[in-house]
């Protein structure tokens, strides 16, 4: 979580149009994670016909996600654009239950619901001409994709590595992103790569490659709350790197969603104890 909350700063940070910034991510962060699999001698092959089509939606959805993550970003800020997005436990409590067939958790949606009332305390403007509100709606649409990305994933972990899913899914992404380097002007790359490889490597490569080997140990629903403890680093680094220091609403309403991250870690413990004993 310390690793991909590095993704609200660098995304606030980085100035170019969000495709080209999510193109160049997904170029470099499939190189590192290529190399890494040649070293650690992981195995790439995956079922084409079994697997193919899931793999490329989940590509889909995730190029989809962090595209209007960082549009978000860009129209608000560190604290509003990824405590937006961090909405989707709640997307991930309601959905999962329907499309796993898995038994539909009251206490997910009660958790899921604090969570949500800490983000609506961090950003309670909701002006339709402010930006800031549209930094939300793009967020929400961003946690909604995410939500559906994680859940797609869940029976495909059990079959693959997590480095291996990564490195198909920006394997995908970069290819079907390549028009935007022919919409946008993509040169300020020159200028900005110590930044995007940053993002490429430690947000993308290890952080979110280390999430999808976590899903193999927690249901969709319990990471995504244990996740939700991302925009408090994130704004931590905001405040370090960018100097947007949160109001006395941000505080509080990121106690409520640490609060949720707390109460399901200790239950998801307790559960893995009890199974293991």
């Amino acid at each position: 979580m310390i690793l991909m909350s590095t993704s609200g700063s660098l995304g606030r940070y980085i100035s170019m149009p969000p495709p080209v910034i999510i193109w160049w991510r997904c170029l470099l962060a499939a190189l590192f994670l290529y190399l890494f699999c040649r070293w650690r001698k992981i195995d790439l092959s995956v079922n084409i016909a079994h697997d193919g089509f899931s793999i490329i939606l989940a590509a889909v959805l995730l190029g989809g996600h962090w595209i209007t993550y960082f549009y978000a970003l860009h129209l608000s800020n560190v604290a509003i654009g990824m405590l937006s997005l961090f909405t989707y436990p709640v997307f991930t409590a309601l959905l999962e239950p329907v499309l796993l067939k898995s038994k539909f958790n009251l206490r997910h949606i009660g958790l899921g619901m604090l969570a949500l009332l800490g983000i609506y305390l961090l950003a309670p403007d909701f002006d339709m001409e402010n930006s800031h509100f549209q930094g939300i709606l793009f967020g929400l649409v961003s946690s909604l994709l995410y939500a559906l990305r994680n859940i797609l994933l869940k029976k495909k972990v059990s079959r693959y590595q997590g480095s291996t899913l990564m490195f198909y899914q920006l394997l995908i992404a970069m290819v079907l992103f390549v028009p935007v380097l022919f919409i946008y002007d993509s040169s300020g790359i020159t200028g900005q790569w110590p930044a995007v490889v940053t993002l490429a490597l430690v947000t993308t490569a290890i952080g979110h490659t280390m999430f999808v080997m976590g899903l193999k140990h927690f249901s969709v629903s319990t990471a995504s709350i244990i996740s939700s403890s991302q925009p408090i680093y994130g704004i931590i680094i905001g405040m370090i790197f960018l100097h947007e220091i949160p109001q006395w609403n941000t505080v509080f309403g990121g106690a409520l969603i640490l609060i949720s991250v707390v109460i399901e870690s200790i239950r998801s413990y307790s559960a893995s104890d009890r199974s293991s004993s």
